[in-house]
């Protein structure tokens, strides 16, 4: 890919920033050898934001907005902001439809590229206080903030920093001050916020232009009005998984070299649409292994959060309806996102009319239910336990409470204290002795796999390699719900 002068000079500053503004690096020395820098990779830890933010596991995006009526994905900046007027808009509908589905944090696209706030901003014109909604006194922005803090839920913002509306845009010094006077109004208007998510996208303005963003005077100020808030993604708490598509990679580190690639390549790629194939180093199977780590500077918790949509689209169009993701293809995407060590960020677009489509609506439903009923019961419960351990390996024998028959398997390292395993196999027992089930590398917050059915009364878990003493913190079989 070609990275741009204005692109390269944002990742030189947001790598700064992440050392900067994230739990501080831990240095490599010219004098550590592997072993040294494996010890400090095994006890690099998140912060508690980080730590917050993981434990979520499910969040949600609202992208709303003049494209909503438009019916577009993105906006020029040149939309007449009359034809934004939801008739039925229901925050409470919002929020109450992803909390049923287990989500636990929102995140609104408070002003997306085309310039349009959400909210009655003082600083453009392009805004909700100049559309026909409340006779231009809405604020959904206060309305999504004040349903999340009844329905007890995480709220966020999207505030993209491309603006294809305002005039300043390519105009680097007079833009910055402007978002950061848009920034202080969410951050100080609408109570907690809980994270801040920017993207990489940064094309043209009204100007021709291209602006050099100021990321990190954002960052402190984020800092200081909203110390709890996580910044994602162009940001230094968490990153992008690299891939809209709700897959996450089979090896996913959350201890990373501090001199890794990932912004340069976030801002080249983002709110693109990607596959795998086309993306590079920011996909690359491998950012987090040991050999990685040998050439690093320092060390870093940088946890990856993985975003899709529900639609084929990220706003909302009419002819989605009868492309909304299935509760099967939402259950394939759980397993491979937050079953892979990240966290789901998954879009729900309200429509025209201001409310969840009945179409998603029902999709999050079932897979709730779904998800319920395939973990409710973990068959590994009251299993005799016997544990071998060797510093950096161990083997793990659990014999069940009788015959139990599964097709999951639940794994979690103990983040608190670092990820570090490295390398396992689950195996069972029948009268020809053990045999392989199935084998991973990392673990994490979370991993989850598939397998066929499996009916045994004793299975051993043995962690092949390490970066120290193995932590787990739960282990879990399960059967998938019809």
């Amino acid at each position: 890919m070609t990275i741009s002068k204005t692109t390269l000079a944002t990742t030189v500053a947001c790598l700064l920033c992440i050392r900067l503004l994230a739990q501080p690096a831990v240095a490599i020395l010219p004098t550590d050898r592997e072993p040294d820098i494996i010890r400090k990779a095994a006890n690099v830890v998140p912060s508690p934001r980080q730590l917050r933010w993981q434990e979520l596991e499910l969040t949600a995006f609202f992208h709303f907005g003049i494209n909503t009526f438009t019916n577009r994905e993105w906006g020029d900046g040149k939309e007449d902001p009359s034809r934004f007027n939801p008739t039925r808009l229901d925050a409470r509908q919002w929020v109450r439809t992803a909390k049923e589905a287990g989500i636990r944090q929102i995140i609104l696209t408070a002003k997306h590229h085309d310039g349009f706030c959400l909210w009655p901003s003082k600083y453009t014109e392009h805004t909700i206080r100049n559309t026909p909604y409340k006779d231009g006194h809405g604020d959904i922005v206060k309305e999504v903030a004040d349903a999340c803090r009844e329905y007890n839920i995480g709220f966020g913002v999207y505030l993209s920093p491309w603006d294809r509306n305002s005039p300043v845009y390519g105009d680097s010094a007079k833009y910055n001050d402007l978002f950061l006077h848009w920034l202080t109004e969410l951050l100080t208007q609408y109570g907690k916020v809980d994270e801040v998510w920017f993207d990489g996208a940064n094309g043209e303005g009204p100007n021709g232009k291209k602006q050099v963003y100021a990321f990190e005077a954002w960052y402190h100020l984020i800092r200081k009005l909203q110390p709890q808030a996580a910044i994602a993604i162009m940001g230094p708490d968490v990153r992008w998984v690299g891939t809209e598509s709700g897959e996450g990679r089979l090896t996913e580190w959350s201890v990373l070299p501090v001199n890794a690639k990932q912004q340069e390549s976030i801002a080249a790629n983002s709110q693109k649409d990607m596959t795998f194939a086309p993306l590079g180093d920011i996909m690359d199977q491998d950012i987090g292994s040991r050999q990685k780590l040998l050439t690093a500077k320092g060390l870093i918790w940088y946890p990856a959060e993985t975003d899709v949509s529900i639609r084929p689209g990220w706003f909302y169009h009419p002819a989605e309806d009868d492309k909304v993701k299935s509760p099967a293809q939402l259950m394939d995407i759980y397993f491979s996102s937050v079953g892979r060590n990240s966290v789901l960020l998954l879009n729900i677009p309200p429509d025209t009319s201001g409310l969840i489509n009945e179409a998603d609506v029902r999709s999050l439903r079932k897979w709730k239910q779904m998800r319920d009923a395939t973990f409710k019961t973990n068959l590994a419960a009251g299993a005799v336990v016997k544990q071998t351990l060797k510093d950096t390996t161990a083997t793990i024998v659990y014999s069940l409470a009788g015959s139990k028959t599964f097709d999951i398997l639940l794994l979690q390292e103990n983040i608190r204290i670092g990820q570090r395993v490295e390398k396992w196999v689950l195996e069972s027992l029948d009268k020809e002795g053990w045999k392989t089930v199935t084998e991973g590398t990392t673990i994490g917050y979370k991993r989850l796999l598939r397998f066929p059915p499996v009916t045994t009364n004793k299975v051993r878990l043995r962690i092949l390699s390490s970066r120290g003493n193995p932590i787990l913190a739960k282990f879990g079989l399960y059967k998938m719900a019809e």
